[in-house]
Parts: structure tokens; C-alpha cells; sequence
């Protein structure tokens, strides 16, 4: 049993404060920024049950913070079925940013963008997981929108998970994470194409998703640890709570594996996280940090989704736990030698938000270009919920962080992907920072990667 080898060794859009443009023939709508005062984190802080809320209470700079405490018993509501009813993005609307950002259009007409990452020379590349392929999006630093698109790399299975190999400016590999393998191209600053064949790095042995609700994960995404000596990968479970014991099918899901950069199998690094989607080395430490889709069917309020830091050889409850010593209902008498020894994560989110892709801010350097109260700060895309009476998701937050640990609390920072009838038209899922310091974020519902920018003085 893999988890015991694991024991402890808004509604209005284009509201005050955004500058919003609009590519293509429809003349930009003026709009004033509004002046920001740096230092500062604006905005009422939600505790309690204030702090679950649904779209409609979503607005840039709302903080909350969820606790253990706040949560409910399992069934205190009815499990739901509320996928998004997608609609086209509506003509001149565009998601909210705080006040003295602008939010730009900087591609569209994409198939089904997904993870994001910004390559030493500044290129954007785009896993485009639906087509099976990687694109790379190319603008000088600072421009609003694309000027050349390549398609890098196709023929894959299912791509997410993007990665440079070794750090620094001038890598040799990119690494891409099928759902089911990872391979690697040769690579030198600049390549709009992959230079070379595919490589397999590792072939077999990691476990392949389909595209189910409540399970089936296929995303796989890539970290290398700071030293270079370490390939992680993210592997989510097969289902919403089947047990491992009795489920040779989950064996090695719900964890984050380890390999060397050749491929070689070195063990789990952590365990019983459903579907670690994202996760991502914090600059300056060895502390690696994951975003995480929890199990649905247990009522609006549980369990909550959740951005951690990974504590090594750590187990995080599932399927049997959550949050701490919590039993799941549907196993209440299982593996009572795990009580005292599960996780409690950082960062409480609204539950079924589907916390996928997330990124550090640069602390300093000529790419931290937002206020000081951004800097060094997580960013996490909310793809959406389902399972919910109300909707949840469909933004950007960002996870403030002092002394390299999480305070326990969020900010929503991108908003408005929620028309005011409760439509969808959009779905955050990957965030990168560009070279020039502005966020990039990819939409698999509009198909399109927006900028978000400071301009504010």
C-alpha cells in the first residue's frame, strides 16, 4: 500500500481599474487606471462561511481565507451536477484585473490551450493539449498581442506539463510530459521548431488518464528540482475515491513521482494528493509547491481544492482522509494507522474550483514589474466547478507568501469569465510570468492567452 511507505520520514465587467482592449475591429474601449498604492492588498478579507461564496461574490482584490473549522459535516448539501454552460465570449467583455492593470487579448483562435511556460528568451510555450501539440507564441517584451505563431512539436498524446533543462539561460532539452510518458527535444534559444525527434525519457510506468468527471486526471506536469539532479511528475488519481487496496489501477496516482532527468525511477515523493495539477519549484528554495483538484460528491463545501507546499514523503489523505485526520465518509474504518500522519495543506480554497496551473511572481529583477505586494507571490488558475450548486472558479488568485511560507489566504485577481446571467465563457488554466513581468494566462474556453499588465503609477 503506496500511501504507508509514505509516513513522515465579478459581476460587472470592465469595472474601475481596468484598461481593456479589445484585437480586431472593434476600437479599444477607453477606460481610466486607476492609481494604486503599493504595499498594499485592498479588499474586505471573507472568513468563515462568508469565504466559500460562488461567482457572484468574486471581484480583484476579495481575500479569503478558508480554516479546517469552517468546514461541514459530508452531505450537509446534496452532491450537484453543474457543468458550465459555455457560451462565445461576449463582444467587448474581458476579465477584470485590479485596479491599475490592464488585461490584453494576446492570441486567440487556439485549440485547446493549456499549460503555459516562458522559455529563457522570452518565447511563449503553449501545450495545446487537445491537438497534441505544442505551440510556441512569440511578441517583443511588452507587446499586447502575438506576432508569430509555430507550431514546435506535434504528434504527442495529450501534452501538459512543459519544461527547460538544466535552468538557466541557455537549456539543451525541452521536456514534455505526455499523459502516459515523458519525452524530451533538443533545444537551443530561439528554436521555433523542435530540432530533433522526440526522445522517450521515460517510456512506461506512468500511469495514463482519460477525460472523466470526478477522475480519470490526465494532466501531467514537470519540475525539476533547483540542483538539477530531479524530474518530478504529477500524477493524478484514476477516480473520485477509489480505494488503491482493492484498485490496482490507481497504483502510483494521486502522487508526485520522482525520476532522474535520464528517466531513471527513484520513487514517490509525495502521496495521496488527487490530482496534484500544477506544480512548481519556489525560486531561491528547494520547497516544491502543487495545486490540487480534491474529491467531489460530498456536497458543495467539501472538500475543499487546496495550494501547499509538498512536504517530502508526505501523505495528504486520500482517498480515505482530508485535511488532517478527517475520515471520507465512504471509508471510515480504513487504515486507522494513518490518523495523526496526513498533511494538512497551506491554503484552504473554495472547494470544487478545479485549482489547475500555478506560477511564482519574481520576487526582484527586471521582470518583477508588479507592486511590491505581488512579488514573490503564487498565482493558481481556478478552471471551474461542476460539482456545486453554485458555481466556483473561473479565475486567477493569487496566494500571498512571507518569509517562503504561505499566510493561509487568497486574493481573487482575475475575474469576469462568468457573464451576469451565470454563463461561462471562459476557463482559466495556465499561468507563466512573461519576460517583460506581465502575467500570461491561457483559456481552454475561449481558446485564447490574455496578458494581464501593471500600468497604474
Amino acid at each position: 500500500m503506496k500511501a504507508l511507505l509514505l509516513l513522515p520520514a465579478a459581476l460587472a465587467f470592465g469595472g474601475a481599474g481596468s484598461v481593456l482592449f479589445h484585437h480586431g475591429p472593434t476600437p479599444p474601449r477607453p477606460a481610466a487606471v486607476a492609481a494604486h498604492t503599493p504595499g498594499q492588498r485592498p479588499g474586505e478579507l471573507r472568513t468563515g462561511q462568508a469565504a466559500f461564496g460562488d461567482w457572484s461574490t468574486d471581484a480583484p482584490g476579495v481575500r479569503r481565507r478558508i480554516t479546517v473549522p469552517d468546514l461541514p459535516e459530508p452531505h450537509a448539501t446534496p452532491s450537484s451536477d453543474n457543468g458550465a454552460d459555455m457560451v462565445p465570449r461576449p463582444d467587448g467583455v474581458f476579465p477584470q484585473a485590479p485596479r491599475g492593470f490592464k488585461v490584453e487579448l494576446f492570441a486567440h483562435d487556439l485549440n485547446n490551450p493549456r499549460k503555459i511556460v516562458t522559455a529563457p528568451n522570452g518565447d511563449l510555450f503553449v501545450a495545446e493539449s487537445g491537438a497534441n501539440r505544442v505551440k510556441i507564441l512569440r511578441a517583443p517584451d511588452g507587446a499586447g498581442a502575438a506576432q508569430t505563431t509555430s507550431i514546435y512539436a506535434e504528434g504527442l498524446r495529450q501534452p501538459f506539463g512543459i519544461a527547460f533543462y538544466p535552468s538557466g539561460p541557455h537549456p539543451q532539452w525541452v521536456y514534455v510530459a505526455n499523459t502516459d510518458s515523458v519525452v524530451r527535444f533538443p533545444y537551443h534559444n530561439g528554436d521555433l521548431k523542435a530540432a530533433g525527434d522526440a526522445q522517450e525519457v521515460v517510456p512506461t510506468g506512468i500511469p495514463g488518464g482519460g477525460r472523466l468527471r470526478g477522475g480519470g486526471h490526465w494532466t501531467r506536469d514537470l519540475a525539476f528540482s533547483p540542483d538539477g539532479k530531479t524530474m518530478l511528475v504529477s500524477v493524478g488519481s484514476h477516480s473520485n475515491n477509489d480505494d488503491p487496496d482493492t484498485h490496482p489501477v490507481e497504483f502510483h496516482r494521486a502522487d508526485i513521482l520522482r525520476y532522474t532527468p535520464e528517466g531513471a525511477f527513484e520513487g514517490v515523493y509525495a502521496s495521496g494528493i488527487r490530482n496534484p495539477v500544477g506544480i512548481a519549484f519556489q525560486p531561491g528554495t528547494d520547497s516544491l509547491w502543487t495545486s490540487v483538484n480534491e474529491r467531489d460528491t460530498l456536497g458543495d463545501n467539501l472538500v475543499p481544492d487546496y495550494v501547499t507546499r509538498v512536504t517530502p514523503d508526505a501523505f495528504y489523505g486520500w482517498p480515505w482522509y482530508y485535511m488532517g485526520d478527517h475520515h471520507d465518509p465512504r471509508y471510515p474504518d480504513a487504515h486507522p494507522e494513518l490518523a495523526g500522519h496526513v498533511t494538512v495543506p497551506d491554503v484552504l480554497l473554495q472547494p470544487h474550483m478545479a485549482s489547475l496551473c500555478l506560477t511564482f511572481y519574481p520576487a526582484s529583477g527586471p521582470s518583477a514589474a508588479f507592486p511590491a505586494e505581488y512579488r514573490g507571490m503564487v498565482f493558481a488558475a481556478e478552471h471551474g466547478s461542476w460539482n456545486r450548486a453554485r458555481r466556483a472558479g473561473y479565475k486567477v488568485i493569487m496566494v500571498p507568501v512571507q518569509r517562503g511560507k504561505a499566510v493561509g489566504e487568497y486574493d481573487d485577481f482575475l475575474t469576469g469569465f462568468v457573464t451576469s446571467e451565470g454563463a461561462v465563457w471562459g476557463r482559466p488554466v495556465g499561468v507563466t510570468v512573461a519576460r517583460d513581468g506581465s502575467l500570461m494566462v491561457t483559456d481552454d474556453g475561449s481558446n485564447s492567452v490574455w496578458r494581464v499588465s501593471y500600468v497604474g503609477k
